[in-house]
């Protein structure tokens, strides 16, 4: 599964929030005194739209649905899209009147994407599914078959798959059902039909929402074989003027079981012009493929941008065969960016038949060597290949006085150890202690990756343990919410290990960190930061109107310092770079954590996001995406927009500092 932007257990499934946690006095929704904004004033100068999103913040029903027959279509439409976030089914039966009978298309619009966002599959779907074809606005049907895809059941799949054919032609209609068939096969639901009519949006001149959404359908179905379509999806790899499409369609192309794919995907890993079309082509390649590619991502390595070579190297671990490990040990002596040299290390460690002593010893002189800790971290990741690295790697992980950083890492490479076939059956009462030691540590990423092991069947390392009572006195040390994720994870080892259904997470209380609305009404609608970063400057806009929860707290964080000298602690090449974080490693957070916020925006390139842990756990954390990541949308509030710079984001790594942010005057 492809890493999601939150902190570093995404595996966790459960939106939760425990409601412990310290923060502000509620400042009153009609705060008689505010300073001015500098630039224009943001809406919620408007109390009423501040009564409305201060509800959306609460998560209350109740005080939203009233607003859905205000007399004032805005509120109506605020109210609506206000329920995109809350995604209560109690509010379907009045979303539903309202795409019904409402003669503003503005809020019908918006109350068609609520509906998806509460992905009712009975009264919703059916609601959606009766507008498609008597809904007078093009706009707002183009919302409804979104939202279908959101909803839809199997029974009801098909009105989104088969739309009349007046429908057909009308390019509104082709968006609409375009991302509302991506919708449904992210849920699971597809047909032949469906793929059919998906490779028939790919084609140009279908409008570039749907091709984009046609592209990503195809790209991220599993299990699929696309081998009919493949002349459709190689031109569209070929010759669609954009690049998000190109690159969409070229991971497609990797599930088409054809000789003339791996030549294709050679040549656009070569010579696309964009970086991260390059990048899909060697995410596209397979191990099948292997020697008919291997030049090309042997080229790769030396591309110009770092993502792509790192992609490259990446080819390499998973999929080389038959090499000697000597190979890529020459090759990572070549290499100058360190996390592709780490990771050409692992990989020569991988190779059978490697004489992999040396290898593990070039790797850990490397690691006294190294200066970066975040480089020390990924040559414990690379030794977690070998078995016999484990002394050196337990070492490293619980030596005293390190950087926290290296503890994560160094627990993770552990645990990678423990996974690997040839690890040794006489190490793994050790194994089990290092758990153990894990968890006592009370630092939040070794308990949380530790309780994660614990709980694994294949490890079976719980035989080793005493029981979870050491389990429940590490827990009674975390603090929350900030340690959520830790919490969580010991909680569900211990029901693990006692045999228990997952315990019954604590509801939230209404708010726990409610908008500061007397800081919010200082926000212009056009307030801009720059993030001063190693690589160089990014200006954001940052969306208030959209997220003022998010901006206030983002705003207050940045007034306060917070972010100054943080790094970037995470980079997935073509998806996001992440920083904030107070350890540095992806486990911290601020001491509250806020409300999920959902606009009616869309992950595109340079969308700035909050990580999070599920919904409404959002913290201090952000993402920047490299480009479309449009499964995204609708789970992670977007708070920002980068209005220059993705040039810089393009090369922000692992390890580079926000040296500080400025909020522009």
């Amino acid at each position: 599964m492809q890493l999601l932007p939150c902190s570093p257990r995404a595996a966790f499934t459960a939106a939760l929030l425990l409601g412990l946690a310290a923060c502000a006095p509620r400042v009153p929704v009609s705060s008689p005194s505010v300073t001015a904004p500098v630039g224009p004033p943001n809406k919620y100068a408007d109390a009423t739209l501040r009564q409305i999103a201060t509800a959306q913040d609460e998560r209350s029903t109740s005080a939203l649905l009233p607003f859905l027959s205000s007399p004032e279509a805005a509120y109506r439409r605020e109210a609506a899209l206000a329920f995109a976030s809350v995604q209560d089914p109690a509010a379907v039966p009045a979303l539903a009147q309202l795409l019904a009978a409402d003669p503003d298309a503005s809020v019908r619009r918006m109350a068609a994407f609520a509906l998806g966002q509460t992905a009712d599959t009975t009264a919703g779907a059916a609601a959606l599914s009766a507008r498609i074809t008597s809904e007078p606005d093009r706009a707002v049907r183009r919302y409804a078959l979104e939202a279908l895809g959101r909803s839809t059941s199997r029974a009801s799949f098909e009105t989104l798959v088969r739309l009349p054919a007046p429908l057909l032609q009308d390019t509104s209609a082709q968006v609409g059902q375009a991302w509302g068939l991506y919708r449904a096969a992210l849920r699971g639901i597809t047909s032949e039909a469906a793929v059919t009519r998906v490779v028939q949006l790919l084609a140009m001149p279908t409008p570039y929402r749907a091709r984009l959404a046609a592209a990503n359908t195809l790209a991220r179905i599993r299990n699929l074989n696309l081998t009919p379509f493949a002349a459709q999806i190689t031109k569209a790899c070929q010759t669609d003027p954009d690049y998000a499409v190109r690159a969409a369609a070229t991971l497609a192309l990797g599930k088409v079981t054809a000789p003339e794919v791996a030549p294709t995907l050679a040549v656009l890993a070569r010579r696309d012009k964009d970086y991260r079309v390059r990048l899909s082509a060697l995410r596209a390649m397979t191990k099948a493929m292997y020697s008919p590619v291997k030049e090309a991502a042997w080229d790769a390595l030396a591309d110009k941008e770092e993502q792509v070579a790192l992609v490259a190297a990446e080819f390499f671990l998973a999929n080389a065969t038959g090499e000697p490990g000597s190979l890529f040990l020459d090759k990572a002596n070549k290499t100058a960016p360190w996390r592709v040299r780490a990771t050409l290390l692992a990989a020569a460690l991988r190779q059978e038949g490697t004489n992999r002593a040396d290898i593990r010893q070039a790797i850990e002189q490397r690691f006294a060597a190294a200066s970066s800790v975040y480089e020390k971290g990924y040559l414990l990741k690379a030794l977690s290949e070998d078995p016999a690295a484990y002394a050196f790697v337990e070492q490293a992980t619980f030596a005293p006085g390190q950087p926290v950083v290296l503890g994560t890492y160094g627990i993770e490479a552990l645990v990678a150890l423990r996974h690997q076939p040839a690890f040794p059956a006489a190490q793994r009462p050790a194994f089990a202690r290092a758990l153990k030691r894990a968890i006592s540590s009370g630092d939040v990423a070794m308990m949380g990756t530790a309780a994660e092991a614990i709980r694994d069947p294949k490890l079976a390392s719980g035989n080793e343990l005493p029981g979870a009572a050491f389990l429940r006195e590490a827990q009674g040390r975390l603090v929350l919410p900030r340690d959520l994720e830790a919490w969580q994870s010991i909680q569900l080892t211990i029901d693990y290990l006692e045999k228990k259904k997952p315990t019954a997470q604590p509801i939230a209380k209404a708010a726990t960190h409610p908008i500061d609305w007397a800081l919010v009404q200082t926000i212009p609608a056009g307030q801009k930061a720059v993030v001063h970063t190693s690589k160089g400057p990014v200006t954001l806009l940052l969306l208030v109107e959209q997220a003022p929860g998010s901006v206030a707290s983002f705003v207050q964080l940045v007034k306060a310092g917070f972010y100054n000298q943080k790094n970037f602690h995470r980079m997935v090449p073509n998806f996001v770079v992440q920083g904030g974080c107070p350890r540095g490693d992806g486990w911290g957070s601020s001491d509250y954590n806020l409300r999920s916020e959902f606009a009616d925006l869309r992950y595109g390139e340079g969308a700035v996001g909050l990580a999070s842990a599920g919904k409404d756990t959002e913290s201090c954390q952000w993402f920047i995406t490299h480009s479309p990541t449009p499964h995204l949308d609708g789970r992670y509030t977007i708070f920002a927009q980068v209005e220059k710079g993705m040039e810089v984001v393009s090369q922000l790594e692992i390890g580079d500092s926000i040296d500080r942010i400025e909020l522009l005057p």
